[in-house]
């Protein structure tokens, strides 16, 4: 279970802490078990400074606050203080990244048989796709309505998310996708062989989550080879 704790301190002197923690950070290179540092600063009082940091778990934490580089730069943390810095220890009991579950709905929906829902609750109108597979990027969402279609028509498929990161508005997702051709595709009659890609892609998410932009990277040869394009080619 991931593991948070808050530090919450008073300090005029806030560019001394982040010096500090630079310090911290280049010490504890290979020994520190945090992963995640984040510091806020309240806006209603300056010198009111919050250090949030996750572990991957509780004991984790522990041998982290065990380090003597720790230690050493938790004492001159308390002399750069007001006060005495006051900690909390919380157990992330959830954790949903609100941006990435937004790109796993669309995937889930452009996979979905029957007709293609409006998508503006995910995307938006003035979207921008990038696929090195067109000659041209895909601008709008009517004109992403257009591109799924034409994979829709040709293919009955499923998207399988198998990884996701996320940094601040942007998801990459690592996936892998599968169908049945039962269509027309780029001049390629129904050929009802099963096939499959894996790809990734990066989505671009603006403030109230729906997705603005678009980087899709993926196997198409691979795609072309199953459906037996390759095989009309002389070498």
């Amino acid at each position: 279970m991931t593991f948070v704790q808050l530090i919450d301190c008073k300090t005029s002197r806030f560019d001394e802490v982040n010096r500090l923690m630079d310090t911290w950070v280049e010490r504890t290179k290979g020994k520190r078990t945090a992963t995640h540092s984040l510091i806020g600063q309240d806006r209603s009082d300056s010198s009111h400074i919050i250090e949030i940091v996750e572990f991957p778990s509780y004991e984790e934490a522990m041998r982290n606050s065990n380090l003597p580089e720790t230690d050493e730069v938790f004492r001159q943390l308390v002399a750069l203080c007001e006060e005495m810095p006051t900690f909390t220890d919380l157990d992330v009991v959830r954790d949903e990244q609100l941006y990435a579950a937004n790109i796993r709905k669309l995937f889930e929906t452009i996979g979905t048989k029957g007709e293609l829902p409006p998508l503006n609750d995910l995307i938006a109108e003035n979207y921008h796709d990038h696929d090195p597979a067109n000659d041209q990027d895909t601008i709008g969402l009517d004109a992403m309505r257009r591109e799924m279609g034409m994979w829709r028509g040709a293919f009955d498929f499923t998207f399988t998310v198998e990884d996701q990161i996320t940094q601040g508005d942007r998801v990459c997702t690592r996936w892998t996708w599968n169908g049945t051709h039962k269509g027309d595709f780029l001049g390629i009659p129904s050929t009802g062989r099963t096939v499959s890609m894996t790809g990734t892609t990066v989505f671009r998410c603006q403030e109230d989550g729906k997705i603005v932009e678009g980087w899709w990277q993926y196997d198409r040869l691979g795609l072309m080879a199953q459906l037996g394009v390759l095989d009309q080619l002389e070498i």
